[in-house]
C-alpha cells in the first residue's frame, strides 16, 4: 500500500449516518486509493490530524442529518492553519437543512474552500472519477 495515493473519509460533526461511508471506503477502496475511514462522528480537528500523520492527498466529508454548513465551515482553515493548505476537500450528502437548490448550496461550500461539492444521491464512480482527475 505504500505507493497508494491516500484518502482520508468520514461523516463529520454530529452525524452518524454510517451507511454511505461504507459504500464510499469500498469503492474508493476497490478504486486503487488506500482510505483511512475515520467513520462517524469525526470532528474537524481528526480530519486535519489524520491527513497530516498519513500524508493524505485529499480529505472526503460526508453530511447527511442537514447541519454540513455548520460543521464543514472553517475545515479549509484549519487545513492551512496546519501547513496542508494543497489538499482537495472534497464533500457531499445533504448538506444544509430544506430545500434549497443545489447551485446555492454548491455554490456555498465552494465559497468556503471545498474543491468539490456533491448532491445527495451521487454515485461513487462520479467521485472516483474526479478524484483521479484532481490527485494525478
Amino acid at each position: 500500500m505504500a505507493n497508494k495515493v491516500k484518502v482520508v473519509l468520514g461523516v463529520i460533526g454530529a452525524d452518524c449516518h454510517a451507511v454511505g461511508n461504507k459504500i464510499l471506503n469500498h469503492a474508493i477502496t476497490a478504486a486503487g486509493y488506500e482510505v483511512i475511514n475515520l467513520g462517524v462522528l469525526v470532528p474537524q480537528e481528526e480530519f486535519v490530524n489524520a491527513a497530516i500523520e498519513t500524508d493524505a492527498k485529499a480529505i472526503l466529508v460526508a453530511s447527511l442529518y442537514g447541519h454540513g454548513e455548520i460543521d464543514c465551515r472553517g475545515l479549509r482553515d484549519r487545513c492551512r492553519e496546519a501547513g496542508i493548505e494543497d489538499i482537495m476537500l472534497y464533500v457531499g450528502g445533504n448538506l444544509v437543512v430544506g430545500k434549497t437548490d443545489f447551485k446555492e448550496v454548491e455554490k456555498k461550500f465552494l465559497d468556503m474552500g471545498y474543491n468539490r461539492v456533491y448532491q445527495p444521491g451521487t454515485l461513487p464512480d462520479i467521485v472516483i472519477a474526479d478524484m483521479k482527475e484532481d490527485l494525478k
